[in-house]
């Protein structure tokens, strides 16, 4: 049975920004917004070498790591071009103007 739970206003995400979520799925999830405000909820580690994603730079709906480039597409989490590798990426929605997450990894 899968649980939403709210963990932040829409709002407080900045546009092609990030915001941190503490988890008790191992890691922080790192919740991602969209110019057209699409959320993407993403393990906050790199598959290389587990960099901070969230402190990467976002465009489009994929994220750069900070750490050595690796670009990572948020819906997917897998690795883009040459590099392969993936993270986890875990169900999320907006429901007036809060965003809702689902612990349950989908990979």
């Amino acid at each position: 049975m899968s649980e939403w739970i709210e963990v932040v206003a829409l709002e407080d995400i900045p546009v092609l920004g990030s915001r941190i979520v503490e988890s008790d799925v191992g890691s922080n999830i790192a919740l991602f917004r969209t110019t057209d405000d699409q959320v993407f909820a993403i393990r906050d580690e790199c598959p290389h070498k587990q960099g901070p994603l969230s402190q990467g730079i976002m465009h489009g709906s994929s994220v750069t790591c900070p750490l050595h480039n690796w670009k990572i597409d948020l819906a997917s989490g897998s690795a883009l071009g040459a590099d392969e590798g993936c993270t986890n990426v875990f169900p999320v929605k907006v429901e007036q103007g809060k965003v809702l997450l689902n612990l349950t990894a989908k990979g």
